[in-house]
C-alpha cells in the first residue's frame, strides 16, 4: 500500500482518492485491527472468498495428528513441539510434514488442516453452555476492536457490507448478556469469526488411507458422502445457508458427537459399524478420532482400524500430558510424547520426543518405549 501512496504523491494522481484510497485504507484498517486482536504482529488474513474444501488428499510422507486443545495455548505449543512442527520460538520446523488437528479448539512449508468439532458447531449454533465467563467476556474486547475498525472505515465510506454487525449492536446493560451477544455476533453463521476461521475448516478429511473426524463417521455418514458433509457444513457456517444446522452435526450420532468407536474398553466399540463405514469410503483403512478423553493416552481399537487421540491435554478438560499420533508413508504408526522421568509422573523437559508403537488392544499396556524407532503396523 505504501508503494501505491508514494506513486500517488510522485505522479499527483487525481483518481487515487476516489478509486484506490478506499480499498487501501480498508486494508490498512484490517491489518491494524488484526494487530490489536493479536496483541502484536498478526498473520495475513485469508482471502475474502471462501473456497470449497478439498475432502480427499493424497498420502503424505509424514503425517501427524493432534487431539482436542480446548483453548490451552501452552499445551498446544508443547504438542506442536513434540510433533516437530515448531521450535522454541514458535517458528515452523516441520518441513513438508502434514498436520491435522481434529477439532475442539474453543471453550475449554508443510500443511496444517484444522477440523471443526462439536464445540465449534455448538458455538456457531449459539449454544455456549461450555464457554467460561472469561471466554465470553473476551468477545467484548473483540467487539470493541471491530467497532473501532468499522468507525475508521466509515470515515471514507468504505465499510465492509455485512461485516459491521458487531459495530451496530446495542450492548445490553448486563455484562454477561453483553458478552454473550458479542460472542454470538462473532460466531453465528456468517459472523466475522465464523467466516474467517471456522467456515474454512473441514468437518471430515481423508489423507491417503486415513480418515480424520472429531467424533466418528458412522455408516450413514459415509453413505451420505464426505464431500457433501463438508460442503453443507461450510454453507451453514459461512452464512450461505444459515437457517438450518445440518442434521449430521446435531445429536448423539453426529459426526462431531459420535462415540461409537471411542470407549476406552475396546470390547464396547462398535467395530462392525466402523468396518462398514470404512468400506463405504474409497481407499480408507483407518479412522482417527478425538472428542472422548483417553486416560491411557493415544491408543487403537478394532484391530487398529481406529485411533483415539483425545488425551484431555487442556488444563480445563483433563489436564493430561500432550501426545501426538504420527503416520509415516501411510503405514508406519506410532505415538509421540515428551521424555518421561523414571519413576516420576512429571515429564522431563520437552527436548527429544519419545515414540511408542500403537500395537495391541486399547486396554493393554503399551509396548516398550522405543526412541524414534518406527514400528510397522500389521497388514
Amino acid at each position: 500500500m505504501l508503494d501505491r501512496v508514494s506513486s500517488w504523491f510522485r505522479k499527483g494522481s487525481q483518481g487515487y482518492c476516489s478509486t484506490d484510497f478506499p480499498q487501501d485504507w480498508s486494508a490498512f484498517v484490517n491489518c491494524f485491527v488484526d494487530t490489536l486482536h493479536a496483541d502484536g504482529p498478526a498473520v495475513k488474513g485469508p482471502a475474502a472468498k471462501i473456497e470449497p474444501l478439498t475432502t480427499f488428499l493424497p498420502a503424505a510422507a509424514r503425517l501427524v495428528a493432534i487431539g482436542d486443545l480446548h483453548g490451552d495455548m501452552g499445551k498446544t505449543r508443547r504438542a506442536f513441539k513434540i510433533a516437530g512442527l515448531i521450535d522454541a520460538n514458535d517458528r515452523w520446523t516441520g518441513g513438508s510434514t502434514t498436520a491435522v488437528q481434529v477439532g475442539d479448539q474453543l471453550d475449554r512449508g508443510g500443511a496444517l488442516h484444522i477440523l471443526n468439532g462439536n464445540h465449534e458447531t455448538m458455538n456457531v449454533g449459539g449454544r455456549f453452555r461450555y464457554a467460561t465467563q472469561p471466554g465470553r467476556i473476551d468477545f467484548l474486547r473483540w467487539q470493541l476492536l471491530q467497532s473501532i475498525g468499522e468507525s475508521l472505515k466509515a470515515k471514507c465510506g468504505c465499510s465492509d457490507p455485512g461485516q459491521n454487525a458487531a459495530a451496530e449492536l446495542q450492548l445490553p446493560p448486563n455484562l454477561m448478556q453483553a458478552a454473550t451477544t458479542a460472542r454470538l455476533a462473532a460466531l453465528q453463521p456468517g459472523g466475522v469469526v465464523a467466516q474467517r476461521f471456522l467456515a474454512r475448516h473441514h468437518t471430515v478429511l481423508q489423507i491417503g488411507s486415513t480418515v480424520f473426524v472429531h467424533g466418528g463417521i458412522l455408516p450413514s455418514h459415509a453413505e451420505y458422502g464426505l464431500e457433501r458433509i463438508n460442503r453443507e457444513s461450510q454453507e451453514w457456517i459461512s452464512g450461505q445457508n444459515p437457517q438450518q444446522e445440518p442434521a449430521f452435526l446435531g445429536g448423539r450420532s453426529a459426526v462431531v458427537w459420535a462415540r461409537e468407536y471411542s470407549a476406552e474398553d475396546a470390547s464396547r466399540c462398535d467395530c462392525s459399524a466402523l468396518q462398514e463405514a470404512l468400506g463405504k469410503i474409497s481407499g480408507a483403512k483407518r479412522m482417527v478420532v478425538g472428542h472422548t478423553i483417553q486416560e491411557q493416552g493415544i491408543n487403537s481399537a478394532c484391530a487398529e482400524q481406529v485411533f483415539r487421540i483425545d488425551v484431555g491435554m487442556s488444563k480445563g478438560c483433563g489436564d493430561g500430558e500432550p501426545e501426538v499420533l504420527e503416520i509415516v508413508n501411510d503405514s508406519v504408526i506410532r505415538r509421540l510424547h515428551e521424555p518421561r522421568a523414571v519413576n516420576q509422573g512429571e515429564p522431563k523437559a520437552p527436548d527429544t520426543p519419545q515414540a511408542e508403537s500403537t500395537k495391541g488392544p486399547a486396554i493393554a499396556p503399551w509396548h516398550k518405549e522405543r526412541q524414534q524407532q518406527p514400528v510397522a503396523v500389521e497388514a
